[in-house]
């Protein structure tokens, strides 16, 4: 599988135009960005929520149009990341900088990085996903 595009994913759904990052300048730290479907990230984020006193939950996206979560995760992360159902973005080969403003269009802060630690862990976010997507399939057979 080329990887040089910066970006792998096993997601079904890929932002399109709509979906696009918003104009503008970036600021903060670098970080790259895991996208996940609404509901597997929503069980994520309170997967993590729960792990303690600490936060283990960094900056999350959440983009109406696209119904998907962004996690915000240490630059590097997208050159190995491969968990199926999900998207790792590495803004232009450098990584995202942290804006104060959501940077995708139509996006607004679930957790502002204002409130929460840095960024999430990419192992810890890995595990989380992959206990949520077991939870959803369970809650799916029960329906």
């Amino acid at each position: 599988m080329d990887t040089s595009g910066g970006s792998r994913t096993t997601a079904r759904r890929v932002p399109g135009q709509e979906c696009g990052a918003r104009p503008g300048d970036d600021a903060g730290e670098p970080c790259d960005l895991v996208t996940v479907p609404a509901r597997q990230g929503l069980e994520a984020v309170d997967i993590l929520r729960r792990g303690g006193a600490t936060p283990k939950v960094g900056p999350v996206l959440h983009d109406g149009p696209c119904d998907t979560l962004g996690f915000l995760v240490p630059p590097g992360t997208a050159a190995g990341w491969d968990m199926p159902g999900s998207a790792c973005t590495q803004t232009n080969g450098r990584g995202l900088r942290l804006p104060a403003e959501p940077p995708v269009i139509g996006s607004d802060w679930l957790l502002h990085p204002d409130t929460t630690g840095p960024v999430t862990d990419p192992a810890l976010l890995r595990e989380a996903l992959g206990e949520a997507a077991r939870l959803l399939e369970a809650a799916d057979r029960c329906r």
